[in-house]
């Protein structure tokens, strides 16, 4: 999934700015944008990655996200009990290890940045119809910098 992977952390990228730990910016830098890619992967693209979140109890805030309007935040404690659920037995803490962060760092990093990254992969209010695996993928692709006014 090379392209894939590019596309997808040029974006993240420019949501995060520059949160890495260690300074330095890009997809190899920044373990906050892997655990962005990360989630958006094993939960099948976007549109499983926003049922995840409604299926958590947190439909309102998702579909804030995905929609024209403002973006409801998400607490630390809210992201844990949708990855409790998503990342297998271990959940936050077990992808949070993989990438040198302590859970409470990364689950505040995702509350902050996974509300603005699902809103510019949506900027029609709607998940587009092509937003997982290949679709998702040629989206990205296609929209280019563009995403955030670039």
């Amino acid at each position: 999934m090379g392209l894939f992977d590019g596309a997808l952390g040029d974006v993240v990228g420019n949501v995060l700015g520059g949160m890495a730990n260690d300074g330095t910016q890009g997809r190899g830098g920044n373990p906050l944008l892997q655990l962005a890619m990360q989630l958006l992967q094993q939960n099948g693209g976007l549109a499983g990655l926003v049922e995840t979140f409604k299926k958590q109890g947190l439909g309102r805030e998702a579909d804030s996200w995905v929609g024209t309007g403002a973006n409801l935040p998400v607490s630390l404690d809210q992201i844990k009990q949708v990855l409790g659920g998503v990342a297998g037995g271990g959940g936050l803490a077990a992808l949070a290890g993989q990438l040198g962060l302590s859970e409470d760092d990364a689950g505040n990093g995702l509350a902050r940045t996974l509300p603005e990254l699902i809103n510019q992969l949506t900027p029609e209010g709607r998940i587009p119809d092509n937003a997982a695996g290949a679709g998702l993928e040629q989206m990205l692709a296609g929209r280019g910098g563009r995403l955030f006014g670039g």
